[in-house]
């Protein structure tokens, strides 16, 4: 009888715990969302996710205050999103960094990549493009490969700090091309867009949304796309692989709550950052900036970061970047 009563007592207490979730997404969301940036001003994940986050504060009605928490490759961002409190208000701008390449990079984080998060959903790609200042003698990435190689150990290329995608943009190069460029990084992808202008650093790649207006400006040079198809921003910019190289990564952006986040509240961002993406005005505004607006299911993007984790740990190993 007792075993009985327990039971009951179980389910009667999951059912009102489904009951209080579908409740608070019926309010929610009734105040300003926090969306962590994890990630310097002036950068992709800054400039991408500031796009996608006022779409989203539209289709909700209600503010979202945007906050960067740049550092360590997006760590100190994703580790302040995994320890939040899991009721829809705290949220992040996911990318390739703290998800997928760090976990590659560090045997150890302050947070799993797959289990202190709830997906919602896939929000955008862009591939990277590979800059040089315009003193730079090279005008092609087969010059450029001919001068790391004539330089070996001496030539740098800057990125926004370790375990960023554009980071590894670069050790994949190195790969490939079978070339020994030293990475610095810097608090940012803009500041070390700052560097490359300044004569600090010799090449690096950055998401072509920032690196499109210092291109047309005539401060940097663009020699290639990263992607396997070209850009639509730079249609007569080659991409690396047209070169002879076996090359191609892109960034890729997605939205994450902490988990445990109720699911009725996660379906609900899901469904308006769906609604957001498909506006005429949205598209427009990230055609304009090179980026392919994505809608997936919370299942997809879980299926993204698994194959990213295997990818960027076999690209780790390979360049012995292993850090404990």
């Amino acid at each position: 009888m007792k075993s009985i009563t327990v039971v009951l007592l179980l389910g009667l207490g999951a059912a009102l715990g489904q009951h209080a979730a579908a409740q608070s997404a019926g309010t929610y969301p009734n105040r300003p969302i926090r969306l962590v940036l994890p990630a310097a001003p002036g950068g992709p994940v800054d400039v991408i996710g500031r796009t996608v986050g006022m779409g989203l504060a539209e289709a909700l009605g209600q503010q979202i205050v945007m906050d960067n928490r740049a550092g360590a490759g997006g760590i100190i961002g994703a580790e302040i999103v995994a320890r939040g409190t899991p009721d829809g208000y705290t949220l992040m701008f996911a990318h390739s960094g703290p998800l997928a390449i760090e976990a590659a990079i560090h045997s150890k984080l302050p947070y799993h990549p797959l289990k202190d998060f709830a997906p919602v959903s896939l929000v955008a790609a862009s591939p990277y493009a590979l800059i040089v200042s315009p003193a730079s003698p090279a005008k092609s990435v087969k010059e450029l490969v001919a001068l790391a190689k004539s330089r070996s150990g001496k030539f740098h290329f800057a990125s926004g700090g370790i375990g960023t995608g554009i980071h590894m943009a670069g050790e994949l190069l190195n790969l490939a091309a079978g070339i020994r460029m030293i990475h610095v990084p810097y608090k940012g992808a803009a500041p070390s867009m700052t560097a490359l202008m300044s004569g600090e650093v010799d090449t690096m790649f950055n998401g072509v949304s920032s690196a499109l207006p210092h291109v047309k400006a005539g401060r940097l040079r663009a020699l290639a796309v990263s992607s396997a198809q070209r850009s639509a921003l730079f249609p007569d910019l080659p991409t690396v692989a047209e070169s002879g190289l076996r090359y191609e990564t892109a960034g890729w952006y997605g939205l994450v709550a902490p988990a445990r986040t109720p699911k009725p509240v996660t379906a609900k961002l899901q469904s308006q950052l769906h609604k957001a993406l498909s506006t005429p005005e949205m598209k427009e505004r990230l055609a304009s900036q090179g980026i392919d607006g994505i809608a997936s299911t919370p299942e997809q993007l879980t299926q993204h970061l698994r194959a990213e984790l295997d990818k960027w740990t076999a690209v780790v190993k390979a360049a012995g970047l292993k850090a404990d």
